[in-house]
């Protein structure tokens, strides 16, 4: 995505009319000096409730908007390990109420379903809470099982390849390379290094007494073994495995046993089938619930803003809710041309430390480490680079 996925999200008290304020902010910062793209971001009336209960809430809002932002960011990373080949599809499954999230927050709607406004700012903000906590508990289960599956059956592919000396050998071998049910012979495999092949032939019916003369077989090789077979008599087989490994040549345990075999075949397959079956609704899950935190989440923005808002500019309700979209280069000039425009908002804005009488109060925000004369708060909505 070559566009800036940073938008910030600021508010201004009403001057005469809203309409005015947006007026005078769109002119300076994007019609004249082209410095963004704004949009007006419709907040609701909603409930003001009481001056502390204002107070308490932005510190509540603060950290309910690091943990929605988080679970959100958290399902973005999870789809993206859980698409693994087809991981360049992520940004469009990544979308918010069936918009791509650009279009979401530029032209936001509050859901007045969800949230509605007859209840308490708290209420509201107590209901995305719980919304949020329930996915993210659901996601902790969902990923936990398929990682489980998915687990397994790495496990199991890796013993179907890699060297000889480790990878399963069930589906190498064949009935007839072995002696069966004989009360005094057995067959066993051994990993020859393929450089010692030469030693192997000409000396492994002296590895020990009683091994059958021209039994061994070459079922196999890999770039750097060979897997071969030998016949002999079971009362000498610990005997011959000590001296083999003298040898640098390894007995690997193995028991033809065909039901055996054929069930670590069926286990792969039920794995594989297994985790088709849940890659579908896996990933519908973990489109769906995006949706639903990353929605949640601008409502929290949305949240906020109203509350800075109250406790900055007073009573009656009266700000104009703006969403930016900056050109990439003019950052710097956009936040000096927004100073000017609301400095006279707040006199410790404009001194850089602010007055020594200047009392941190919660939830106005003095303690941030970005202070502005304006509400502002920063989105980023670029999901698929950025890190948890």
């Amino acid at each position: 995505m070559s566009t800036m996925t940073e938008y910030w999200l600021i508010s201004a008290p009403g001057d005469k009319t809203c309409q005015q304020t947006w007026e005078t902010m769109n002119n300076v910062t994007s019609k004249q000096n082209n410095l963004c793209e704004n949009f007006k971001f419709h907040i609701p009336d909603l409930k003001v409730g009481t001056l502390d209960q204002l107070v308490g809430l932005s510190d509540d809002l603060g950290k309910l908007d690091g943990y929605v932002e988080q679970t959100t960011r958290k399902i973005a990373a999870y789809l993206g390990d859980v698409l693994e080949d087809q991981r360049d599809k992520l940004y469009e499954n990544l979308q918010a109420n069936n918009n791509d999230l650009a279009l979401y927050i530029t032209r936001f709607q509050w859901d007045l379903a969800k949230y509605p406004t007859k209840q308490s700012l708290r209420n509201i903000a107590d209901i995305i809470s719980k919304q949020v906590g329930q996915i993210d508990a659901d996601l902790k289960t969902k990923s936990a099982a398929y990682n489980n599956l998915k687990g397994n059956l790495q496990n199991l592919e890796k013993k179907q390849t890699g060297s000889l000396l480790t990878r399963n050998l069930a589906d190498l071998v064949k009935k007839e390379h072995f002696i069966l049910d004989s009360e005094y012979l057995t067959t066993l495999l051994v990993i020859v290094p393929k450089a010692n092949m030469g030693d192997w032939n000409a000396h492994y019916e002296k590895i020990t007494d009683m091994i059958v003369p021209r039994s061994s077989q070459t079922i196999t090789q890999d770039s750097d073994y060979a897997l071969c077979t030998v016949t002999l008599f079971k009362k000498v087989v610990d005997e011959f495995k000590l001296h083999a490994r003298e040898r640098k040549f390894v007995v690997r345990e193995f028991v033809y046993n065909e039901e055996e075999l054929a069930a670590g075949k069926n286990e792969i397959t039920k794995l594989v089938t297994d985790k088709k079956k849940q890659f579908g609704p896996l990933v519908r899950w973990l489109k769906v619930n995006f949706s639903e935190c990353f929605c949640a989440w601008v409502h929290v923005k949305a949240l906020r803003v109203f509350v800075e808002s109250v406790l900055r500019y007073g009573l009656p309700v009266n700000f104009q809710a703006i969403l930016i979209h900056p050109n990439k280069k003019s950052t710097k000039r956009l936040r000096d041309v927004l100073q000017q425009l609301y400095s006279h908002l707040d006199g410790s804005a404009g001194s850089s430390g602010g007055n020594a009488d200047n009392v941190d109060i919660p939830g106005l925000g003095f303690g941030q480490s970005e202070y502005f004369p304006y509400v502002y708060y920063k989105l980023n909505i670029d999901m698929v680079e950025t890190k948890v």
